[in-house]
């Protein structure tokens, strides 16, 4: 199994991700990234953080050890989201970063998320040469050529001042509910909101190691939709563990979901002549009332495989402005590299007090379609692409649904399983649809 998965590397910490394998990873990605980008005239640079995890403790140890081990000079930033060391990598014109977490992952486990220099994620080609290299025989540097570990106690301003540069409308009078996840944004972001004008109430912002993503963030909304509806606020905003998702609250206690930001947005951007060709780029799993609003507001959608790196790609590879996942990851690619929930929620609430609209209001721009989504599980992959039976299946439920749904099946990277995913008109049509086809799948690869 390939150790680089959609988003990096993730496994339960100490177990599966242990502090020698992160040694090893920090050592091959520093001679991976400084030789294929050339060298620099002084000694390589690397950004490390973390997000709230207690096992981020041993494991930044192990990679700030492996860096230094390898010649290269590492700032050590602390708790700070993703998309921070995004920022701080290119702001900074450091070699690479490493970012030490699992996302919205639970407690135990832990990741690495790599960047190259410029801020981008790597590309597959790289993650392969990484994986590749990982404990081969090296000269070790001695002396002063041994890379140094530096504290940069800058690191947070700086990232808040780049956030707060996006703002150009002020937010006074928006009343705010922000969910930090007990993670990584557990700081920045209610102050970046503060700063930027809004009156702000901060929740599940007091980690302690082990509650990250505990009952709250964007993968528990209830917390977030009580306190939004008990305090009046206008809108609830809430991250993951890491802080690259933004998923919202409106005031009546309703889901506004990535592809319900994303149509928000692209409106916006195309009306104001910041919608480069009019496009947009979602992913295989953007939901069909995105697509069909966007092609009803004259915008074209662009799909890509899910994984917001791929978003990010179509997004250089075609010189566009916009996407992002119905996860929450959106990409402002004029402003960002990659996703930033907090950068997505100031871009959101400017909208709102722009439009002197409700983001209620706003996101009806879109009527999103029920869809239902079965894992069936412990399956053969191998005769997936070839089933006839399969494929006679999907296609008689295609006839069925028309252009009132769409359906979607799709292995797992990572897992002996198929993805079946089926968006119709109502939950009934929607769940009959994708059961039918699971069961045809089970028999099948079983």
């Amino acid at each position: 199994m390939a150790l680089f998965g959609t988003d990096g590397i993730r496994g339960l910490a100490n177990r599966d991700l242990t502090a020698e394998l992160a040694l090893d990873v920090a050592v091959a990605a520093a001679h991976i990234l400084v030789e294929s980008l050339g060298s620099t005239k002084s000694r390589p640079r690397a950004i490390v953080g973390q997000d709230s995890r207690a096992s981020g403790e041993f494991l930044e140890a192990a990679v700030v050890a492996g860096l230094t081990s390898a010649g290269v000079d590492v700032y050590r930033v602390g708790i700070l989201p993703t998309p921070a060391i995004a920022f701080l990598v290119a702001n900074s014109g450091a070699d690479l970063g490493v970012m030490i977490s699992a996302s919205h992952n639970p407690m135990p486990d832990n990741g690495i998320k790599i960047f190259s220099r410029g801020g981008g994620k790597l590309d597959d080609s790289l993650e392969a040469a990484i994986e590749g290299r990982l404990r081969e025989p090296w000269e070790r540097p001695t002396g002063s050529d041994v890379g140094r570990a530096i504290n940069d106690d800058t690191a947070t301003e700086r990232y808040l001042a780049y956030l707060l540069a996006t703002v150009e409308t002020d937010l006074t009078g928006l009343k705010v509910v922000v969910d930090c996840a007990n993670g990584a944004s557990s700081f920045v972001a209610p102050e970046a909101l503060r700063r930027a004008g809004a009156e702000v109430i901060a929740i599940s912002d007091l980690p302690n190691g082990w509650n990250i993503n505990d009952n709250c963030g964007s993968t528990h909304m209830e917390s977030l939709r009580a306190k939004v509806l008990e305090s009046g606020a206008d809108i609830g905003i809430a991250h993951d563990g890491d802080a690259d998702r933004c998923l919202a609250i409106d005031a009546f206690g309703n889901d506004i979901d990535g592809d319900q930001i994303m149509a928000i947005m692209a409106v916006s951007m195309k009306s104001r002549g910041l919608l480069k060709n009019d496009c947009v780029v979602g992913t295989v799993m953007s939901n069909l009332g995105f697509i069909k609003a966007m092609r009803n507001s004259g915008i074209e959608v662009i799909t890509t495989p899910v994984g917001d790196r791929y978003v990010l790609e179509k997004l250089i590879e075609s010189d566009l402005s916009l996407g992002g996942e119905q996860s929450g990851h959106v990409i402002f690619k004029q402003l960002a590299n990659t996703g930033d929930g907090i950068l997505t929620a100031l871009q959101l609430l400017q909208e709102i007090k722009r439009s002197d609209k409700s983001v209620h209001e706003l996101a009806s721009v879109m009527t999103r379609f029920p869809q239902v989504l079965i894992n069936v599980r412990n399956v053969s992959k191998e005769d997936f692409s070839t089933s006839r039976a399969i494929w006679d299946a999907v296609h008689s439920a295609e006839v069925q649904l028309g252009d009132s749904g769409r359906v979607l099946l799709r292995t797992s990277g990572t897992e002996p399983l198929v993805r079946v995913m089926v968006e119709a008109s109502s939950d009934t049509v929607a769940s009959a649809v994708a059961s039918s086809l699971a069961e045809v799948v089970l028999q099948e690869l079983g």
